[in-house]
């Protein structure tokens, strides 16, 4: 293992860190460039970026982590690779081979192997791979250039202490369109979530929920995550629409609650009006792993699930199982572990 640097790792949090190297790749007269790393993290783009303009940007989220033996897993990023894919067939951008992209991955990770949180410290690296329209163009249609870059930084546990409930509101605005971008992982889904989130922060709520945009009766998801729940006779149930982000920890969740812990796993519509059919809810990905959710505020009534102090014990399982095998302590599933 190579010798670290010089961080407080037991109190990061999830703030910009300049580390060492990225990766970047031009799409340029229908290909991709060989990519290369690059100390620079400025990006000299032309003012006529169709990701200025027209909001032609994807990206992902995903992390690297120190395993106790002193290895670097990746957790799944094959997932990330198409889902990326999907995002950028969406708007009309060009794909990066899934090789290709867990290639980049690999050589960032190596490049920056000393901001890796050490084991232990419950931090990870975490990888944000990026898309964006670039060229000198002005009409509203595609680029006619891409710019392809992947940066990381070392992140710290999201939960200092343990697992922490929170409360959430149910938003009067939509995430996304009904047959519009939800299912995409975009810039201007999340834009758009600014004004409702600052809204639930001001009444002293974690995030927004956000219902389904055709009928306003199902749940979709919770701000950038996706939403779950333990029935009182322990099934696993998450949403499911068009509109719903994809999630790799969710579905990552559905298969060890099914294998794992012997839950009966649905996705199915979850109504707004039906939640007193859940012990316990939470919300799921990258960043958390899963945030427990306390109560949803919906209009003039407030509803509890498991408590809004103690995380869940089946949420608890669920939480341990998966990142016991996203650092390394726990059996994977075949093909969900890479080495790096």
């Amino acid at each position: 293992m190579s010798k670290t640097v010089e961080l407080d790792w037991e109190n990061l949090g999830f703030n910009y860190i300049k580390t060492d190297y990225r990766y970047l790749s031009y799409w340029k007269n229908g290909k991709w460039d060989d990519g290369t790393l690059t100390e620079d993290n400025k990006v000299h783009i032309s003012e006529g970026s169709t990701a200025l303009h027209y909001g032609q940007t994807v990206f992902e989220g995903m992390k690297a982590y120190r395993t106790k033996d002193g290895g670097i897993n990746l957790f799944r990023p094959d997932q990330n690779a198409e889902r990326m894919q999907r995002s950028c067939s969406r708007l009309l951008m060009p794909t990066i081979p899934t090789s290709v992209f867990i290639d980049a991955v690999k050589q960032v990770v190596k490049a920056n192997e000393a901001y890796i949180p050490p084991y232990g410290t419950d931090g990870s690296l975490y990888l944000r791979p990026y898309m964006i329209g670039i060229g000198d163009n002005i009409g509203v249609k595609p680029a006619s250039e891409y710019l392809f870059s992947i940066f990381c930084i070392p992140v710290g546990s999201y939960f200092k202490g343990g697992l922490i409930p929170t409360n959430f509101l149910i938003s009067d605005y939509d995430r996304a369109a009904g047959n519009g971008t939800g299912a995409a992982k975009v810039g201007g889904n999340y834009g758009g979530s600014l004004l409702p989130g600052s809204e639930a922060h001001k009444r002293n709520f974690s995030d927004a929920i956000y219902l389904d945009p055709i009928t306003h009766t199902k749940i979709e998801e919770v701000g950038s995550a996706n939403f779950f729940g333990i029935t009182k006779d322990h099934k696993f149930i998450t949403p499911y629409s068009p509109s719903i982000l994809p999630s790799t920890t969710k579905y990552s969740l559905l298969y060890l609650a099914k294998e794992r812990l012997g839950l009966e796993v649905e996705e199915s519509d979850v109504y707004v009006d039906e939640l007193d059919q859940f012990a316990e809810a939470g919300a799921c990905g990258t960043a958390a792993v899963i945030s427990p959710i306390g109560g949803i505020q919906y209009k003039e009534d407030f509803h509890v699930f498991y408590s809004e102090t103690e995380v869940g014990p089946i949420t608890q399982k669920l939480y341990n199982e998966l990142t016991g095998i996203q650092y390394g302590e726990v059996p994977a599933p075949e093909g969900w572990i890479v080495k790096v």
